[in-house]
């Protein structure tokens, strides 16, 4: 939990308060965010600038690997998904990844399903070398969490050998 929650190393470390107050902060983002997203592509418009400048605040006080962080970039790579915004997905995607595998448990699907994305996103933008690794790294993990003879693992190899 520490580690989910940790705050930048600063030369004068932030108050109790002042970190206490970020967290409220980003729970009402979040909260607000959520509420956003069902109004879906006008508003998809005004979530990237929300999430750009919410990861900005946030980030004053909190590391990358914070749950808060996480949850915005997420959020942030949904919204660029949604848009088709591939480069902007592959960013935060990448900056996502390092703190989950650290956070989750070894063969989480969250962790293959967030390699899953960065695979299919490097493919889209050509980068076949990245994202056949990506891919080869959800599937070690799926082959745990499902068996190796699951009908997903069959679809992702599938799509390794059509590129």
């Amino acid at each position: 939990d520490k580690e989910k929650l940790e705050i930048r190393k600063l030369d004068e470390p932030p108050s109790p308060e002042a970190v206490w107050d970020m967290i409220k902060y980003a729970r009402n983002v979040i909260e607000e965010f959520r509420r956003a997203k069902h109004y879906k592509y006008i508003l998809c418009l005004t979530l990237t600038p929300i999430c750009e400048l919410s990861l900005e605040k946030m980030g004053v006080v909190f590391e990358d690997s914070n749950v808060y962080m996480l949850h915005m970039m997420y959020q942030a790579m949904g919204v660029c998904l949604y848009m088709q915004d591939w480069e902007g997905a592959l960013r935060y995607g990448q900056k996502i990844i390092k703190p989950y595998s650290k956070h989750y448990p070894s063969y989480s699907l969250n962790v293959a399903s967030m390699w899953l994305k960065l695979g299919r996103l490097y493919m889209a933008l050509e980068n076949r070398t990245a994202g056949v690794k990506a891919l080869k790294r959800a599937i070690a993990i799926m082959e745990v969490a499902h068996g190796k003879d699951h009908p997903y693992i069959s679809e992702i190899k599938q799509e390794l050998e059509d590129h």
